[in-house]
């Protein structure tokens, strides 16, 4: 509609600014130390809803960091779009990699580098950006409420229970997330589906102190040692996960299914130049499109444990750490396969050594109906934006509280994203293209538009 385009026009200098300023907040949920930051961020995202024309907005407390809530409603007779997003964001460690300052946002090559800049404040930051348009202009098609949280990077343990305490207040017809990507901007796509998530930590045990290791060693069994036999173990020689029962109730693609993944526009030559590999790696028997949207995987976070600091350090050391994630396909559940994982792992453990093992957060898959009149409208306003028909595809990563809203508000999801894979989220120089950003922008309000216009 004119009217969106040209006050997106007039006022893209300003958002772009906006936004900058936003990422300037280092909201990191994982660590305490950024405790006030994530609450300044909370604040400004509710200044944000406000300007932007929201008829209230506010901060929630909860036992951890804050919810913000806003709503614009202009006819409850109107359908209503509940929009999720988050404003934490991951640590910027390792901050030597990055080549300019995580919190210190710079524009180069038409891309924001950034923590968060993609994942997921810009992305979120679209959305008021979007109803902002829509209402300075007068052009609301239906009604908006906004939720963005700030614990989704580290599992979202409080949304649970302010989705269970809110029913009524959240009450819409669906769900409108943009935390996901597309293939490309000249390939435009939407993700059907995601995967889920189970998260552990594990800690082995040998001796009961730091040992020698030119008097110990070679006699008493060294855990970093043994931790890397344990978890080289739970892979065998065709990249399949070991642990018994772990594919028990994987849902399998049909071949029509598998034949539609793969027709998406993929170059493995490039995507091996990109990442710097000489070659690929996974489960034998399926591509990498399949790999990473429809297989269950089990990776190694972090490990840890001795001496690692500058120089050397003889030592045998007492114990050693890793972190563990598994990402879940359909019909696997995240309490079921950390309770296979503990088992598992418990159970290789030789005489020599003690385990103890720890289940953080987790999440379910989901797969969004293709045929749904919400998806039909994202559909339609890619349509419009982008000139072209956009590919329906399946998500590698997890957004776990995406299950959580059907279970608890008995509303489906559209994944309308707009980051590219290559954005290097949760990595050193996170970055969001200025493109995508003001696409994202032009797109929102074309949703709201046709999903309105279907009831």
């Amino acid at each position: 509609m004119q009217a969106w385009t040209e006050y997106q026009t007039l006022n893209k200098d300003r958002f772009l600014d906006e936004l900058l300023d936003l990422l300037r907040i280092p909201s990191v949920s994982a660590d305490s130390k950024y405790k006030d930051d994530v609450k300044r961020c909370a604040e400004a995202v509710k200044e944000h809803l406000l300007k932007a024309g929201c008829d209230t907005a506010e901060v929630c407390p909860t036992p951890g960091h804050p919810i913000v809530f806003g709503q614009k409603i202009v006819d409850p007779k109107l359908p209503t779009v509940l929009v999720y997003g988050h404003y934490d964001v991951q640590p910027a460690d390792p901050v030597n990699l990055w080549t300019s300052g995580p919190f210190e946002p710079v524009i180069k090559d038409g891309k924001i580098f950034a923590r968060g800049a993609c994942d997921d404040k810009g992305q979120m930051f679209m959305h008021i950006k979007a109803l902002e348009v829509m209402a300075k202009t007068n052009t609301m098609p239906c009604n908006i409420k906004i939720m963005i949280e700030g614990e989704e990077e580290v599992g979202s343990s409080n949304l649970g229970k302010f989705l269970e305490d809110n029913v009524d207040r959240l009450k819409a017809d669906i769900v409108l997330v943009s935390d996901t990507s597309m293939i490309s901007m000249e390939t435009p796509s939407i993700e059907s589906g995601l995967r889920g998530l189970a998260y552990m930590e594990v800690e082995v045990t040998g001796p009961n102190r730091d040992l020698h290791s030119g008097v110990y060693g070679g006699a008493v069994a060294n855990p970093i040692n043994i931790l890397c036999k344990m978890i080289a173990s739970m892979h065998d020689e065709n990249n399949h996960i070991t642990i018994p029962g772990f594919y028990d109730k994987v849902q399998d693609l049909t071949e029509g299914e598998r034949k539609a993944l793969n027709n998406a526009p993929f170059n493995l030559d490039e995507y091996k130049k990109e990442l710097g590999v000489k070659d690929n790696w996974g489960e034998k028997g399926y591509t990498t499109l399949e790999r990473t949207g429809t297989r269950p995987t089990l990776d190694v976070n972090g490990i840890w444990g001795g001496y690692t600091g500058e120089g050397a350090k003889t030592v045998l050391p007492s114990k050693a750490y890793a972190k563990i994630s598994m990402r879940l396909v359909p019909h696997q559940t995240s309490k079921e396969i950390s309770d296979m994982f503990t088992s598992y792992f418990e159970s290789i453990a030789p005489d020599y050594v003690q385990v103890k093992v720890t289940a953080h957060h987790g999440g379910e898959p989901v797969v969004t109906p293709t045929n749904s009149h919400a998806y039909k409208a994202a559909e339609k306003a890619i349509q419009t934006t982008f000139g072209k028909d956009p590919i329906p595809t399946r998500g590698g990563g997890s957004i776990p509280i995406i299950a959580l809203f059907e279970r608890t508000l008995g509303l489906k999801t559209v994944l309308l994203g707009f980051g590219l894979d290559n954005d290097n989220i949760h990595s050193p120089n996170e970055k969001y293209d200025v493109f995508n950003y003001y696409k994202g922008i032009e797109t929102i309000p074309y949703f709201h538009k046709f999903f309105a216009e279907q009831g």
